[in-house]
């Protein structure tokens, strides 16, 4: 399947890396360490040269307990940045967030792509999304940032996942997002439990009986400290794992902190399914 990102196409029936950058002071693994525009920058070139398809530029946290950031401080963080990006680099940028002005600026910028974790709700969004003509992201979270891990409930975590999703998508399409546009993310840790990531990561290839490429992330997530009991700068092996088993189970984009050891795993389970072929 080819999806095209602001005039560049990419095949999503391949598994491509998306590398993470956090313009914010408290996002939950390297808040404060990129939100100067050259200190962004940079770390856009290494992930770049790394081998990243695509770089998600995000000036909100979205981690657990995290509060809400009115949108011209959004604005002030993110568009400086994805207009440095898109001048110098080849890659495409994806802006992760929430708020309808951010998406229809950062699209003016250049922006490829829209990421957004609370799936187009915002009013406007969708109609913004759909004017922009551009791929986006629909994650499914239980409740907000600042409350979704108080006490995530399901009766069936992965048939509520995927209801919801579907729901989304009637939403947006009616607003005018054409059906080729849509990422699918089933939203590791927004709203669930270690249990609840783990079923969903164990049927991860059903989610793809929705007919659209699915993104996954859950580079150094609570999940993967709660199994090995590591830190979160102590998890780049089951980082690494995770990305392994989503790149085998169909994912189309993996959404990591540690792009160079990533894009190294892919190739080793995309060369597995080329010989296997």
């Amino acid at each position: 399947m080819q999806m095209n990102f602001a005039g560049r196409t990419v095949d999503m029936s391949g598994c491509h890396v998306m590398g993470i950058l956090n313009v914010t002071p408290d996002s939950f693994s390297d808040g404060g360490r990129f939100n100067e525009v050259d200190a962004a920058l940079a770390r856009a070139r290494e992930m770049a040269a790394d081998g990243a398809v695509f770089i998600d530029v995000g000036g909100e946290s979205t981690r657990p307990g995290a509060t809400p950031v009115a949108a011209e401080e959004e604005l002030a963080r993110v568009c400086p940045v994805v207009e440095a990006i898109t001048r110098e680099l080849d890659v495409i940028v994806s802006v992760d967030t929430s708020s309808p002005q951010v998406m229809a600026e950062a699209a003016k910028l250049g922006a490829g792509m829209i990421n957004d974790v609370r799936a187009l709700q915002r009013e406007g969004a969708p109609e913004v999304v759909a004017r922009a003509g551009i791929p986006v992201c629909v994650m499914h979270i239980q409740g907000e940032p600042d409350t979704m891990q108080d006490d995530p409930r399901y009766r069936n975590v992965r048939r509520e996942v995927s209801s919801f999703l579907t729901e989304r998508m009637r939403v947006i399409e009616r607003a005018g997002v054409r059906p080729d546009n849509i990422i699918l993310d089933p939203g590791f840790g927004f709203g669930k439990s270690p249990r609840h990531n783990l079923q969903l990561l164990a049927s991860l290839e059903q989610l793809q009986l929705l007919g659209h490429p699915v993104l996954v992330g859950l580079s150094r997530k609570s999940m993967l400290g709660h199994i090995t009991g590591r830190e979160v700068s102590e998890r780049l092996p089951a980082s690494i794992a995770a990305a392994t088993i989503s790149a085998m189970k169909g994912a189309s984009i993996i959404r990591v902190h540690d792009v160079r050891e990533t894009v190294d795993a892919v190739k080793v389970v995309m060369a597995m399914e080329e010989a296997g072929r």
